[in-house]
């Protein structure tokens, strides 16, 4: 499976008990990278990130987990574990479009959609998934074009709208899966009111072999959106991205190099692997 891009959840000092229940709950799980400030862990053979990034950011539900289950035991274990000490959005319960359904927040605050389903033997069984909301509202058919145009490898699977007459609008999306590098994603327009939109909280790292890479995709995404730090980005729908090199993390295992590589992420905006690695 290609893992060069997944999620990286931001917790205040509790990435790695979050990582921990997670594996608990979840089959081919494991716990890969730990450290104060980052734990990288796979779920389901799913690449996850969690940062412990302090007070400043939430995760909230513009950017879930969205879980297929194969029988009616997973789906009720699985919704049991997250619902202690969290909370449903939508309860488990048979829905128009599935017979068994739920969206929960669970007791860190990230949200997942667990749905009863098949899947074909080499589908990834978690994806993450947009709701476009708000200010986004009526641009998730956009963003999959749009991030299918930048990365390889990518393709639109799935595009389902809504027709004259539903309850969105003519053109709205009501789901769609795409692929960005061969890791798949889910996505969907939200009607009403939401006290939420797109922010750090959940973000899309992207490990880049080649500095070429990273000029690639800080160009592309930044368009009509944002530059930060250390980075982060946003794209012009409000998605936060961080855009980093594959050799960091080996960079960073160097407790004496460690300090010093640290030291130049900080002064950049763009990462810059030479820099980094004569640091």
């Amino acid at each position: 499976m290609n893992n060069n891009i997944f999620p990286c959840l931001w917790f205040d000092g509790k990435a790695k008990e979050a990582a921990d229940f997670y594996c608990t709950i979840f089959g081919n799980s494991k716990i890969t990278t730990d450290t104060p400030m980052v734990v990288q862990f796979e779920i389901e053979g799913k690449k996850l990130m969690g940062l412990n990034g302090g007070p400043m950011f939430t995760i909230n539900p513009s950017i879930s987990l969205f879980v297929t289950c194969h029988t009616n035991e997973e789906i009720d274990r699985i919704y049991k574990k997250l619902f202690e000490g969290g909370s449903a959005m939508m309860p488990l319960d048979k829905y128009p479009w599935s017979e068994k359904y739920a969206w929960v927040v669970d007791k860190f605050g990230m949200t997942w959609q667990l749905m009863l389903g098949n899947l074909p033997e080499d589908a990834q069984k978690v994806v993450a998934s947009f709701l476009f909301v708000g200010q986004q509202y009526g641009k998730a058919q956009d963003a999959m074009k749009h991030y299918t145009s930048i990365f390889p490898n990518s393709a639109i699977y799935h595009l389902e709208t809504y027709k004259a007459g539903e309850e969105q609008p003519e053109g709205n999306l009501k789901f769609g899966h795409f692929a960005l590098n061969g890791e798949m994603f889910a996505t969907m327009d939200g009607a009403g009111n939401h006290n939420f939109q797109f922010n750090e909280g959940v973000s899309l790292m992207v490990e880049c072999e080649t500095q070429q890479e990273i000029d690639h995709y800080w160009t592309k995404l930044t368009e009509g959106g944002a530059e930060s730090r250390c980075g982060w980005l946003k794209d012009k729908f409000g998605i936060s991205w961080q855009i980093v090199p594959q050799v960091l993390s080996n960079l960073m295992k160097d407790p004496a190099k460690a300090q010093r590589v640290m030291a130049e992420v900080m002064k950049m905006k763009k990462l810059d692997i030479p820099t980094l690695a004569n640091a």
